[in-house]
Order: structure tokens, then C-alpha cells, then sequence
């Protein structure tokens, strides 16, 4: 027994030495003339990183990132429910999830058709009716969605960029990563796509089974949203005009037609390979501008930020 006890009294005491040493190296790493050296050479580079952070949280702030909603269960705050069955007999495992809006109740057969065929029935019991509004307002969240996931993922590249540069010790890597970055400059942005989903949820009377279907809106689902709109309402044989769709496909289309550069500073995805470009409306839509390929040009964040900020202030 007393042999146990010293095992492990050696055991904790070599961790608390080892965590110690980690704590005087890592100490000593940050105040490094190397380390110094490595940190001033990026600040410009740390400074455009944090700029992009602050516009990343603009555009979340900015954009509504949802559409219909469901009204099941929409007044069951008005009353309470309780089980009073014998304890034997309970059997309320799963629970109906009530008060969402982006959750219907349904029958089983609804939720298993909604598995089959996701987009008819989200626009069914969500209230997305196949009209020329409800396409603008899905090819609008997709351009927010497509802007956000694009900013994010620029910012990850971003931050493991400046990582590569520098190139810590690995157990800096591994155990200080949050401190390094905060150590740098960089400001790290909790910041995550906020994409909609939506949920059929079938619970057996007496919660004794639930089954459910979810359905993502994310860049995929809303482009073949966008076309099962479109092939609805025959948008293009429409009165407002010969358009084209609002998908990601087009707004790649036009950054490869403008070569990846931005048309208002001429600044390339060449020339800087970190460089967030987006897909601009020459004309806002909010001013009648159309989704056509000559309303439409790329621009570098930074200006596109700059040509919004003018309208808003219009």
C-alpha cells in the first residue's frame, strides 16, 4: 500500500514539475526577441485579419439569416401539461418540442415523406410560397449565407497563415494555441454560420417513440431552392424581366469573368492569395437593381464594405 502511494505521489509530483517547465518555456518563448521579431514583421497583416474579423461581425449583425416558420404549437404557452398517469404506465421518454418556429409537428408519414422529398415540404409547412418574393428573399439569404461562409473561411486561412509564419514550438501548438493568438495581435472571432434549419418531428402520444427529419439551409439546399422557386413561378418568362438565378454558380461565374479582381481597386486574388472577394449589385437590388450579369461585379471586401457603407448613408 505504502508502495502505491509513493508511485503515485511521484507520479503527481513529476506533472507539477513538467507543467511547471512548460509554464517557464512558454513564458520565455513569448518574451523572445525571435518571437518579438516574427510578431512585428506580420502587424500589418494581424491589423487586416482583425479589420476582417470586425466585418465578419457586420455582416451577421446585418443580414436576417431565416425564412417561413411553422405555427404548430404556436399557443401552447397558453396552457400546462402534466402527466398524471401511474409511475408504471409513464412512458414519456420524448417530448414534443413546442413554442419553435422552425419546428412542425406532424404525423410519422409526414415526416418520413419530408425525408423524401425535403424542399416541397419545407415550403409547405414553412410558408414558402412559390412567388417572385420568396425567391428574392431565399436567393438574399443565400448571398448572406455564401458571404458569411466565405468570410469565416478566409479568416481561417488568415490565422493559419500567421501560424505557418511564425511556426512555434509544437507545445505551444499544442497546449497555448488561444494565448499565442492573443500574444500576436489577432483577434479571434467566435463567430460561426448561422445556417437555418428546419425540423418535421412526429412523438407518439404517450412518448414512447419521435422520429424527426432536418433539413439544413446551406449553400446546396438554398441553390436547388432557388431553382425549385424559379421552376414554379416561371420566373424568367416573368413581367420583371429576363434575370439570372441567384446561386452560387453565378456568383462564381462573375469572379471568373472579372478574372478574381476587384473592379473598384483592381487589387487580384493573384497578387494577394488571402483576398476575400464578393459578388457586388452595381445597382442595389433595394433600388430595383436586377440579378443579371451586367448588374453584377466583384469586389474586394474592403471596397465592397466602403460602397455600403455610402448607400446606407444616402
Amino acid at each position: 500500500m505504502e508502495a502505491l502511494l509513493v508511485i503515485a505521489f511521484l507520479a503527481f509530483s513529476g506533472w507539477v514539475v513538467y507543467r511547471i517547465v512548460r509554464y517557464i518555456r512558454k513564458e520565455r518563448y513569448f518574451a523572445s526577441d525571435e518571437f518579438s521579431t516574427h510578431r512585428s514583421r506580420i502587424a500589418a497583416f494581424v491589423s487586416e485579419h482583425n479589420e476582417l474579423a470586425h466585418y465578419i461581425s457586420e455582416i451577421r449583425m446585418g443580414e436576417t439569416f431565416g425564412l417561413g416558420v411553422s405555427y404548430t404549437g404556436a399557443q401552447a404557452h397558453l396552457a400546462s401539461f402534466e402527466n398524471t398517469s401511474n409511475w408504471n404506465y409513464r412512458r414519456d421518454r420524448n417530448v414534443a418540442t413546442y413554442y419553435a418556429p422552425n419546428v412542425h409537428n406532424c404525423s410519422l408519414q409526414v415526416v418520413r415523406n419530408a425525408s423524401g422529398d425535403p424542399l416541397k415540404y419545407v415550403m409547405k409547412y414553412f410558408g414558402i410560397k412559390a412567388d417572385e418574393v420568396s425567391l428574392g428573399n431565399v436567393e438574399s439569404l443565400g448571398n448572406s449565407i455564401t458571404r458569411l461562409e466565405e468570410a469565416v473561411a478566409n479568416l481561417h486561412q488568415r490565422e493559419a497563415s500567421i501560424t505557418q509564419s511564425i511556426n512555434p514550438p509544437a507545445f505551444i501548438l499544442k497546449h497555448y494555441m488561444d494565448e499565442f493568438m492573443k500574444h500576436v495581435g489577432v483577434e479571434l472571432s467566435p463567430i460561426t454560420v448561422p445556417y437555418p434549419v428546419y425540423v418535421f418531428e412526429y412523438v407518439s402520444a404517450g412518448g414512447n417513440s419521435s422520429q424527426r427529419t432536418t433539413v439544413t439551409l446551406d449553400t446546396p439546399t438554398i441553390d436547388a431552392l432557388v431553382e425549385t422557386l424559379s421552376q414554379k413561378i416561371r420566373w424568367r418568362k416573368s413581367a420583371a424581366g429576363q434575370r439570372a438565378l441567384m446561386t452560387s454558380r453565378l456568383r462564381n461565374s462573375i469572379k471568373t469573368r472579372d478574372n478574381h479582381t476587384c473592379r473598384y481597386c483592381s487589387v487580384s486574388l493573384a497578387a494577394e492569395p488571402h483576398l476575400l472577394l464578393e459578388v457586388d449589385h452595381i445597382v442595389p437590388v433595394s433600388r430595383g437593381g436586377m440579378s443579371t450579369p451586367e448588374n453584377l461585379q466583384t469586389l474586394c471586401w474592403k471596397c465592397n464594405r466602403s460602397k455600403s457603407n455610402k448607400i446606407a448613408m444616402q
